[in-house]
């Protein structure tokens, strides 16, 4: 239980949210700071991170005890939902900033830009050490009391009863069943994709963002979304891909309904964000709104296209039913998930620019990119199609 608690708190770095969170409030430190305060504001920005991570882990774990108690998904959940409505609320009578900004945080902020002194600065640091230190050790104690604990969402899903339905007409329905109950059977990947399509879609919804600002989230939740299992998509079966391999099916079939799954997947989670944060945005104009529509579609394309392929050159063997379970091992993933967001991001903002403009801009602007994503696709369909590439593929997962 120690080694799984330190070795979360270790690995937090290792996450794309984290990383690029951390770089722009480091950058916005020395951006303030300025030549001669950087060092201090650097160091104590590094410690707040290092805090806010140990107290963060010790409340997830004292919520997971609860979680996995009696009654305790229901309770959790009540409790998240009631917490959101009332930041919710917060936000739309305008008293979320001013309520932020009389917090802790404000203090630390004028130790940081130098007003107070360098003493302040080395107490504050001071102080932040300790209650790292602190939260480190006090979460031991919630992490072994929930790890102690029988994961109850876990053990619902290994088991379960699955009542037979009637046989899909084609073997192309039949293997896109299979796949669509495989995902979400999955706890890892259910929660991941509840939460990449509310969470950018509430915040947006509470944010009040114009449409160019929405133009950018379905790249974030379809990118995020192939992480749960898209960069490594051949592991959502497991052992079961030797029997999936055994069974009289084309391997063209059985490829083309794995990427149609994966697409039906990230393209929902994708819809349902842009319809939360329509709810605020406003009418769109004609050129907003087929933009909209091109990022939507090219995104989805574009990113399942390379899911597919980083999945038959680069297959991993990993045990999908755990819940913190990941496709690839830490710093792969951490490879993957700033590939796959630049790539989106620059190609929403590229989009952005025709917004303002002729409404068919963004569809001649989509033609290269979907005819781009497709022969990639099809480049890892003959990959796949390959005898000795498929065997690789199968025995690695499987193993």
């Amino acid at each position: 239980t120690l080694s799984e608690h330190l070795g979360a708190l270790v690995l937090s770095p290792l996450n794309l949210a984290f990383l690029v969170q951390a770089w722009i409030l480091l950058a916005s430190t020395a951006f303030v700071t300025g030549a001669d305060g950087w060092p201090g504001g650097q160091l104590l920005v590094l410690l707040w991170i290092c805090c806010a991570t140990a107290v963060a882990q010790a409340i997830g774990w004292t919520v997971e005890i609860i979680r996995r108690g009696e009654h305790g998904v229901a309770i959790v959940r009540g409790v998240g939902v009631a917490a959101a409505l009332v930041v919710l609320g917060l936000q739309l009578s305008g008293r979320l900033v001013p309520m932020l900004n009389a917090g802790l945080t404000a203090n630390l902020a004028a130790v940081i830009d130098g007003s107070r002194g360098a003493g302040a600065v080395v107490l504050v640091a001071l102080a932040l050490g300790v209650l790292t230190a602190g939260a480190v050790v006090i979460g031991a104690r919630p992490a072994a009391i929930a790890l102690n604990r029988p994961p109850r969402d876990e053990l619902k899903v290994e088991s379960g009863s699955h009542p037979a339905r009637p046989m899909p007409m084609s073997d192309l329905a039949m293997l896109v069943r299979i796949d669509r109950g495989s995902v979400w059977r999955s706890l890892p990947m259910r929660r991941g994709l509840v939460v990449l399509s509310l969470g950018p879609g509430l915040v947006a919804l509470a944010g009040g963002m114009a449409w160019t600002s929405v133009l950018i989230l379905p790249g974030l939740v379809i990118s995020g979304g192939a992480l749960l299992f898209g960069v490594n998509s051949w592991c959502l079966d497991g052992r079961g891909v030797l029997w999936r391999e055994s069974l009289p099916v084309d391997p063209r079939t059985t490829f083309r309904a794995r990427a149609r799954v994966l697409a039906e997947w990230l393209s929902g989670a994708a819809a349902l964000t842009i319809v939360l944060a329509s709810v605020r945005a406003g009418l769109p104009t004609p050129a907003q709104a087929v933009t909209v529509l091109c990022v939507w579609l090219v995104i989805t394309v574009q990113v399942v296209a390379v899911a597919m392929s980083w999945s038959g050159r680069g297959p991993f063997s990993v045990d999908l039913r755990a819940a913190r379970a990941t496709p690839a091992p830490p710093m792969v993933m951490v490879g993957y998930s700033s590939r796959l967001a630049l790539t989106t991001t620059l190609t929403a903002l590229l989009f952005s620019a025709t917004s303002v403009g002729w409404w068919w801009l963004s569809p001649l602007l989509a033609v290269p990119f979907v005819a781009w994503s497709v022969l990639r696709l099809r480049r890892a369909e003959r990959r796949w199609l390959a005898p000795a590439e498929r065997a690789v593929v199968v025995m690695t997962v499987a193993a």
